[in-house]
């Protein structure tokens, strides 16, 4: 029969060879990427101006924090194309580390996925016509048979649209970046977007204006960066690089220089 001392003896053994298993495999996202010095970014590239891919690449806001965050962690950016629609599915299947773009934050997303520090501020708006403005007074002027709506599919603003514009004549463009422009052009009347777009394309575009930026038709909320769940040392290294870019004010400057 064993003693009291062999037993606790092998108990202690057991949990120091347990404990060093465990620091053995702990992070093994963060482990990744450190090791192969790469952090693999997946983004819709199609809102601006947030993060929107053209032949020279990608660019924005959004493009520009991830891109020094890179360099804090000393790894290089691999860009993965991925959609709104996919969006979660392809966080999920462990496709890309982190996800941006102008990506909303909310208790749907965040019930999957984890989010950085929020940024940016805004309520949804809409991108109208310049010479029909004045039909556009309330939100209840967007719900109407004769108001040809075109949306993106996957994301927030498509939710808004089938929510509370069912009046409405609904069409789905898949190319998000391209909504703005056919608006422009008659080709629909009303596109749901958010103000940060809506400001960008109504300064590109005279012929465009973002309605309801004073008084948008959703409560004020923030964007952010998506992450997965399953390395809390991935997490807290990330929380910890968008904290020492926000001290430098890093993210002030990317905020000037996108969003103003």
């Amino acid at each position: 029969m064993m003693t009291r001392k062999v037993l606790f003896l092998a108990a202690a053994a057991a949990a120091a060879s347990l404990s060093l298993t465990q620091f053995a495999y702990a992070g093994p996202r963060l482990d990744k990427i450190m090791a192969s010095k790469v952090i693999r970014v997946g983004t819709p590239g199609d809102y601006r101006p947030f993060a929107i891919k053209s032949d020279a690449g990608f660019a924005g806001h959004d493009i520009d924090v991830i891109e020094l965050m890179a360099k804090e962690m000393g790894v290089k950016v691999e860009y993965v194309q991925t959609s709104w629609p996919n969006l979660m599915k392809d966080i999920q299947a462990d496709k890309f580390d982190v996800a941006v773009g102008g990506i909303t934050r909310n208790i749907g997303r965040i019930r999957y996925i984890e989010m950085l520090p929020g940024y940016a501020p805004f309520g949804k708006v809409a991108l109208v016509r310049a010479a029909d403005k004045a039909k556009y007074m309330s939100p209840e002027d967007l719900n109407k048979p004769e108001v040809r709506v075109i949306k993106n599919p996957g994301g927030t603003n498509e939710a808004y649209v089938l929510d509370k514009l069912k009046l409405a004549q609904v069409s789905t463009h898949d190319k998000n970046a391209e909504i703005p422009g056919l608006i422009a052009e008659g080709k629909g009347d009303v596109m749901i977007t958010e103000t940060y777009e809506a400001l960008h394309y109504s300064k590109a575009d005279p012929r465009l204006y973002a309605a309801y930026i004073d008084a948008p038709l959703t409560p004020k909320n923030k964007l952010g960066f998506m992450m997965p769940t399953d390395d809390a040392d991935y997490s807290r290294v990330m929380a910890f690089t968008w904290d020492v870019l926000d001290t430098r004010g890093q993210l002030k400057q990317a905020a000037d220089k996108w969003l103003k």
